[in-house]
């Protein structure tokens, strides 16, 4: 039997390098892409089982080159790939910052997934997983673009689910909380500066929006998608799942505007 063939965009770094390692240990054929060439080249010392390509998801080019490296068939696509935008209210979010978070975000979903199908109809137990956000499920001030694509990928996912349903793909979205790690270390810090407060409260207030008063670790959200990639997952499809300790809503004290 052929091992099954995985395909993850951003995959050479955070949460992408995790669900990369794990499916590997799992005995998969894993092929990454992402646009970072150092973390592509590390990955290729620490992991040279692991099958990589440098690709921006937003460009149709190199994302055409990534599928043409897997082959004629896929069993799951992680659609990992998601910058965090700017940091600041709408009226100073510029039109180019905005268009970059969505071609990343949305887009290059879109673009992956387009590019995947054909493929996974080929597929045993096909899937696909979306990372959004539970970013996606609130509104969150002062980010904008991150929050419109990441809403955008849950109706994607739905539809998504929709139509390939009938063909045996199921569709999911995994809508982490803020995940430890450098990434939302520079998001506390942006949001920080962008209020004139300190790193430290402004991570205390990330916190106190889940019930559980701590970040995601990147294992958990791992497990998730080890579990919706897995037999016992054939029957969930279309919906965002969330990974958050019960966040009740992304809220921040903004002072008001003078």
């Amino acid at each position: 039997m052929q091992p099954r063939k995985i395909a993850i965009t951003a995959g050479a770094s955070g949460i992408g390098l995790a669900l990369a390692e794990a499916f590997l240990a799992q005995g998969a054929e894993v092929h990454v892409c992402d646009v970072q060439a150092a973390a592509l080249a590390d990955l290729g010392r620490t992991a040279p089982a692991i099958r990589t390509c440098q690709a921006d998801v937003s460009d149709e080019a190199d994302m055409a080159r990534f599928f043409e490296g897997i082959g004629e068939r896929l069993d799951v696509l992680i659609n990992n790939a998601g910058v965090s935008g700017p940091t600041g209210r709408v009226e100073d979010i510029t039109p180019a910052d905005w268009r970059r978070t969505i071609d990343v975000n949305l887009t290059g979903a879109f673009l992956a997934t387009r590019l995947a199908v054909p493929r996974l109809r080929r597929g045993v137990e096909p899937a696909i997983i979306t990372m959004s956000s539970n970013a996606g499920l609130f509104g969150c001030p002062l980010r904008s673009p991150y929050v419109a694509s990441k809403w955008a990928l849950i109706g994607l996912t739905k539809t998504w689910a929709m139509e390939l349903g009938p063909e045996g793909i199921t569709v999911n979205a995994i809508c982490p909380a803020s995940v430890a790690g450098p990434r939302i270390e520079g998001v506390i810090a942006r949001d920080a500066a962008a209020r004139g407060l300190q790193p430290a409260a402004v991570a205390a207030e990330y916190k106190r929006q889940s019930s559980m008063r701590q970040f995601i670790q990147p294992h958990e959200v791992v497990a998730l998608a080890l579990f919706l990639a897995s037999p016992a997952a054939r029957n969930i499809s279309g919906q965002a799942l969330a990974v958050d300790g019960h966040t009740e809503g992304l809220w921040l004290d903004l002072e008001p505007v003078q």
